[in-house]
Parts: C-alpha cells; sequence; structure tokens
C-alpha cells in the first residue's frame, strides 16, 4: 500500500483512480511491470463477486499497457497467491512479464 499512497517511490507506466503499474525494481524479464489495485485486497483468494470488476480493469489495463508497448510477440500476466503459490508482499498485484520467450512450466 506504501507504493499505491506514494510513500514509496516508484517508475510508473500507468496510474488512474483504481490501479498503478509500476516498472519492477527486480524484473524478472525485459519488461517487468506490476499492477496494483489502490484498494487493498490481500491475496488473489480474497477475490469476489464484490471486488472481481476490479481484477477486470487491471487486466484492460494489462491489455492497454501491452498495446502501447507494441508488445506483439506477446506477454505474460502472473499472480501469486499464499506462501506456497510464491506471494509475499501481502497486497494483491499482477506481474506483467514481456519482451522474451516466456517457457512452461513457469518454474
Amino acid at each position: 500500500m506504501q507504493i499505491a499512497s506514494g510513500d514509496i517511490p516508484s517508475r510508473k507506466a500507468y496510474e488512474d483512480e483504481l490501479v498503478l503499474a509500476f516498472y519492477d525494481l527486480e524484473p524478472q524479464a525485459p519488461e517487468h511491470i506490476l499492477i496494483i489495485p489502490k484498494d487493498h485486497i490481500a491475496s488473489p483468494a480474497e477475490i469476489t463477486a464484490d471486488n472481481s470488476a476490479l481484477v477486470a480493469h487491471i487486466f484492460e489495463v494489462a491489455a492497454q499497457l501491452a498495446k502501447e508497448k507494441n508488445w506483439q510477440n506477446g506477454f505474460r500476466v502472473v499472480t501469486n497467491s499464499g506462501k506456497d503459490g510464491g506471494q509475499t508482499v501481502p497486497h494483491l498485484h499482477f506481474h506483467l512479464l514481456a519482451g522474451r520467450a516466456m517457457g512452461w512450466p513457469p518454474g
């Protein structure tokens, strides 16, 4: 939440009244942007009918950024849930990755 509130500086890629997208400080691909809701949702496990429109908006933002950045060869959107899922920050966030071929399974 400190990044969304501006308490921790970030290099913004996009911002509106609902979400903030910023460049990851430890990129895992040549292009790595995090997209977070400004309202607190702890993890994907807390997505409900009441907040799912916000999640849909995040995917709209991801598509918009991909178009603006001309990622014609593709991109990946990733979110982690819980310790075993690799979630290290207790705030819902989506990784938008591009700039290289992505392998499967991811690791």
